[in-house]
């Protein structure tokens, strides 16, 4: 398989590699539920085995050593082997702004979180992390081993067929015990730049797109393309029709179709949180009002500051700039997250701390 390679790193490989197939299989499997929970489980044994054959390589010994830091630890007689997080703060050592350091740091508590539940309704709000572990995942074999041992040649695309159109709210509201997990995604994801943030080696997102058959056979009916290397003039036009996509066909996707001005936003949330007044800055106001909501899209970053030169930037699941009226309207999906994240009085305080 790996010619030239010490036999304990061909080995460490082959595992890594293995487990990567295995993950991707039981992603792709129709018939199974426990979808993300296995592929992430996967996933973890792959890094963790490309990461020992990375180390071992390199001539270092990617085990833990004992107090006296002189020998190393054993468990049955085999050394002890650093986890997934010891093998990503000594790979990737201070560069912290790394966004494969940050999608690996994303599903590590993930892991735990998920290997002993069955939240089926949790995998569409993270589809586009797990498509970037794996795209990483081969980034790395290829950077560090070459691309003859990348496995995107034995891949194919998987059959598609159209998504439930159940929002990730009303999928937590049917299983309560997926909220704090939802909670957890959602804080991990503010926590980060919004250029990781939008990486597409933090997250992939794609439209899949049926287009007009190809003049010729030999084209790709699927192909990826990096949105990184498009030219300004290739991405205003995705832009664009992003935002037709998204006016057209996820606001469907949401309860109450219309797209709502803020203070209707702010009456709703402030209806439905069931809160009274608070004491601002000497005064009794709304717990939700205007101020707060400005804080909000501010913080979660779903639309561009005020006389922004791209107020078409948006989050579209949340918020639509309006070219005509030059002002922006907000969606169902919008009112339902801040409802869910401003029950916790952490994070609404927090609003407060950082603005």
């Amino acid at each position: 398989m790996s010619r030239g390679l010490p036999k304990i790193v061909k080995s460490c490989l082959a595992k890594a590699l293995d487990s990567a197939l295995l993950a991707i299989e039981t992603y792709n499997k129709p018939a199974i539920k426990f979808r993300s929970g296995g592929y992430i489980v996967l996933m973890n044994i792959a890094w963790t085995s490309l990461f020992h054959a990375i180390f071992i390589r390199r001539g270092i010994k990617p085990y833990y050593k004992e107090k006296d830091e002189r020998h190393y630890k054993k468990v049955d007689g085999d050394y002890q082997f650093w986890e997934l997080k010891t093998c990503v703060k000594n790979y990737f050592g201070n560069d912290t702004s790394s966004a494969i350091r940050k999608n690996l740091e994303f599903f590590i508590p993930l892991r735990n979180k998920l290997e002993h539940k069955f939240m089926p309704s949790l995998d569409p709000t993270i589809f586009a992390e797990c498509q970037s572990l794996l795209m990483n995942f081969d980034r790395i074999v290829e950077k560090e081993f070459g691309e003859s041992y990348c496995i995107r040649e034995s891949l194919s695309f998987a059959l598609q067929l159209y998504p439930s159109n159940k929002t990730i709210v009303t999928a937590v509201a049917d299983n309560p015990g997926a909220k704090k997990i939802y909670e957890w995604i959602e804080k991990y994801r503010s926590s980060i730049s919004t250029d990781i943030l939008k990486s597409g080696e933090y997250s992939f997102k794609a439209f899949l797109i049926q287009v007009a058959n190809h003049d010729s056979q030999d084209a790709m009916p699927i192909q990826f393309i990096a949105y990184d290397k498009l030219t300004d003039e290739q991405k205003h036009n995705v832009e664009r029709l992003t935002t037709l996509i998204k006016t057209k066909t996820e606001i469907h996707n949401v309860t109450n179709l219309n797209l709502m001005k803020p203070g209707e936003v702010i009456t709703k949330v402030q209806k439905r949180l069931g809160k009274g007044k608070v004491e601002k800055g000497g005064k009794m106001v709304d717990y939700f009002n205007q101020d707060t909501h400005t804080r909000c899209w501010k913080k979660y970053g779903i639309r561009p500051a005020n006389r922004s030169e791209h107020p078409e930037k948006t989050n579209q699941k949340y918020c639509i700039y309006d070219t005509m009226n030059k002002n922006y309207g907000y969606t169902q999906a919008w009112v339902d997250f801040l409802v869910l994240k401003m029950q916790s009085e952490e994070e609404y305080n927090s609003l407060y701390d950082r603005i």
